[in-house]
């Protein structure tokens, strides 16, 4: 068994697991890639406990809270490590790499098992995160592609993924398609910082040798914003412009969207938050032809009256490059065209 020491964020690779002693609560906003959630305290217990210490003292709240530690640890050993080798090597954290996972690790080498503490806990490795983003944003070598709404940008990135091409899918990441119909039904986005994890972890899989594609999208995709040297980075690279007509953007929103029909008093309250940007009366209008299930006439108003003008102000104003961006105009977004396009992109 080797030495007892905290170990650094660079060294978790070298474990067979990574237990997250934190409560559910603090597990649910963001954890380390691949953790499991064996709380020492449950939400419950750790407010009990930060109660206690706020107004009997630190003696109290560790006599109460230590009962409270050993039955977690009880039962966890009884539970969810009782099948683990004698070689088994896990790493434990918490907050801050304090009592919590502390006490963990200790009792995990009472058993034998050689168990390491994170140093600095989750909040060394939230440094991390941020700190790598910031270091390796700067110098990917990204090709941002733009387009108006219905040019079907995350349709061509998922074909660049598949001839080979590198891709930074954010809307992916974000668990949001970037607008205010953007909402992915069944799913929830991650916090921010939970985001924050999934680009980090999407941006260190990538060869900074080689181009990167990558939507262009504004600073909030839904409830999480991008960091701003991601966005920066954005904003000054070449773009690449997919461009379509009408007719053929339309159809490809009917067929990508087609799930907001399935709820139509929740596709009518989210345009109306759209009020305020237009007059009264094409708010009405819109939400009239959401609740009757007319999308097709919905979509193209939405499109042509909102989406488009939207485009025009914001993209050239965001990203620097884009006019001189490498222009593609397909006449249909069917499958066989995103494919061609993708793959002479990707051939590059």
């Amino acid at each position: 068994m080797s030495a007892h020491r905290p170990v650094g964020v660079d060294q978790l690779g070298r474990f067979d697991a990574i237990i997250d002693a934190r409560s559910p609560a603090e597990f649910a906003e963001d954890h380390l890639p691949g953790a499991i959630n064996c709380p020492v305290l449950d939400d419950e217990e750790r407010r009990i406990v930060g109660t206690l210490y706020a107004t009997q003292g630190a003696f109290v709240a560790r006599r109460i809270g230590g009962a409270m530690v050993a039955a977690n640890l009880s039962h966890h050993l009884r539970t969810h490590f009782s099948g683990m080798p004698e070689r088994w090597r896990p790493l434990v954290y918490c907050w801050r790499g304090g009592m919590r996972s502390g006490s963990m690790v200790t009792w995990m080498r009472m058993v034998g098992w050689d168990a390491q503490q994170l140093a600095g806990g989750y909040k060394s490795f939230r440094r991390h995160v941020i700190a790598r983003i910031n270091d390796m944003a700067p110098g990917l070598d990204l090709r941002v592609v733009c387009g108006p709404t219905g040019s079907a940008k995350s349709r061509l990135l998922r074909l660049l993924a598949e001839e080979g091409a590198q891709v930074l899918d954010l809307e992916a990441l974000a668990v949001h398609k970037g607008s205010v119909l953007g909402q992915v039904p069944g799913a929830r986005q991650p916090t921010q910082k939970g985001f924050e994890t999934r680009l980090w972890q999407a941006i260190e899989a990538l060869d900074t040798a080689r181009p990167v594609f990558v939507e262009a999208e504004s600073r909030r995709i839904g409830q999480v914003q991008l960091p701003t040297p991601v966005l920066e980075r954005m904003r000054a690279s070449p773009c690449v412009e997919l461009l379509a007509p009408v007719p053929a953007r339309l159809d490809y929103l009917l067929q990508d969207y087609a799930y907001l029909g399935d709820d139509p008093a929740a596709l009518a309250r989210q345009i109306g938050l759209l009020r305020g940007l237009h007059a009264h009366a094409t708010i009405d209008q819109w939400q009239a032809w959401a609740l009757a299930g007319e999308l097709a006439p919905l979509f193209e108003a939405l499109m042509v009256q909102h989406y488009d003008p939207a485009y025009a102000r914001s993209q050239r104003g965001d990203f620097l490059r884009l006019a001189q961006a490498e222009r593609h105009t397909l006449a249909a977004l069917d499958e066989a065209s995103l494919r061609a396009l993708a793959r002479q992109l990707a051939a590059r």
